[in-house]
């Protein structure tokens, strides 16, 4: 018969092990909410918009630019506040430019933005990001 203290140990190395491999099958998801799929060079997109939907995780805008049409991820609700723009300036006709990065994948018309420019204003989305 063992002594607890000796079946102790192997039962916290295996929550250990529990844990670390819940946390790598978790990454993934998570990944997707941040900028890894992106390129790591600035881009613009200038187009309109003909569709939103804002909201959490982060909004999306579907842009018509010189012919196809962009999902443009602008900021969670609070991040667009911050920035000063109102959801009634996301809305379909508005023209403006998005600065920020392209999907690595230049099959996926997929653009992150960190800045948008609506009639000559900048709205800074990330102002840590440059």
């Amino acid at each position: 018969m063992s002594s607890p203290s000796t079946s102790f140990v192997p039962r916290v190395f295996l929550h250990l092990a529990a844990a670390a491999l819940a946390l790598t099958l978790a990454l993934p998801a998570a990944a997707h909410h941040g900028w890894v799929w992106a390129e790591d060079v600035n881009s613009e997109l200038a187009g309109t918009i003909v569709a939103a939907k804002l909201g959490n995780p982060h909004g999306e805008l579907t842009m018509a630019v010189n012919g196809a049409n962009w999902i443009v991820e602008v900021g969670q609700p609070w991040r667009n506040e911050r920035a000063g723009l109102k959801d009634a300036m996301l809305v379909k006709g508005v023209k403006l430019t998005a600065s920020g990065h392209k999907h690595s994948d230049p099959k996926k018309k997929v653009f992150k933005a960190e800045r948008l420019v609506i009639d000559g204003k900048t709205y800074d989305l990330y102002p840590d990001r440059n």
